[in-house]
């Protein structure tokens, strides 16, 4: 329903700590009347993931440009919507691709070409994650491996063809499913057709619409198999580690 747990020990640490909070939900059809309701506070704490609003039939554009403005009668908001923009973005892999720490393989997609030629290029080469930009909730994130497993020794050895099939699982709630790769292009552009074919995940697709300017971009990175034993997340103020 779009409330993430954790937004409770927030509201009551705030709480014991002598301030006033109060948790209200954003609802897209009632968009003015919450904002009206956000000019009374000193300051927004922003615990909406962007894929929810537009899961929900909002729009993330309305509910950021409507922060914006909140920011500019002085009221603070935590994270800004432009934070959230540059700070938040999921490209950042692609830019470390060729340094030490990063992989040759990592792309990001911004037009309908340039994701047809690269993943097929890259999903020859290593199965595959290819993430949305929007929300993080994990749908639109897809661990993708080649059904005959017939991948190439070096990256740029070969392409994908349209009809090879592919192994889809989703990380929102680990459903498998099956496409060609002609089915996944189709459906990551524009959604559910014909030419998509017949799709369970419980989005809708189309994770390039907008353009770059509103946040349309496809990442497309190596999976890890490692990732399976675990992850280790480090959180640092300044130099200092901090959890």
């Amino acid at each position: 329903n779009g409330h993430r747990y954790d937004s409770i020990p927030f509201a009551n640490g705030m709480i014991r700590s002598g301030m006033s909070c109060q948790l209200i939900h954003y609802v897209h059809e009632e968009h003015d009347t919450f904002f009206d309701v956000c000019k009374n506070f000193n300051f927004i704490i922003v615990r909406c993931n962007p894929g929810q609003i537009k899961n929900d039939g909002g729009s993330q554009e309305k509910f950021d440009n409507a922060m914006r403005g909140i920011r500019k009668l002085g009221i603070q908001v935590w994270p800004s919507p432009d934070v959230m923009e540059f700070m938040g973005a999921k490209d950042a892999l692609c830019k470390v691709a060729h340094l030490n720490i990063g992989l040759e393989d990592t792309l990001a997609y911004y037009s309908t070409e340039d994701f047809a030629a690269g993943f097929k290029k890259t999903m020859a080469f290593q199965p595959r994650v290819l993430k949305q930009n929007r929300g993080s909730s994990g749908e639109g994130i897809w661990i993708i491996k080649l059904k005959l497993g017939n991948y190439c020794t070096n990256f740029g050895e070969r392409s994908c063809t349209d009809d090879e099939v592919l192994s889809l699982m989703e990380a929102n709630d680990n459903h498998a499913e099956e496409h060609t790769v002609a089915e996944l292009i189709e459906f990551c552009v524009n959604g559910r057709n014909d030419k998509s074919g017949t799709w369970t995940s419980k989005g809708v697709g189309k994770y390039l619409e907008g353009g770059k300017a509103a946040g349309g971009q496809l990442v497309d990175q190596r999976f890890c198999p490692r990732i399976v034993e675990g992850e280790l997340r480090y959180n640092c103020v300044g130099d200092a580690l901090v959890g």
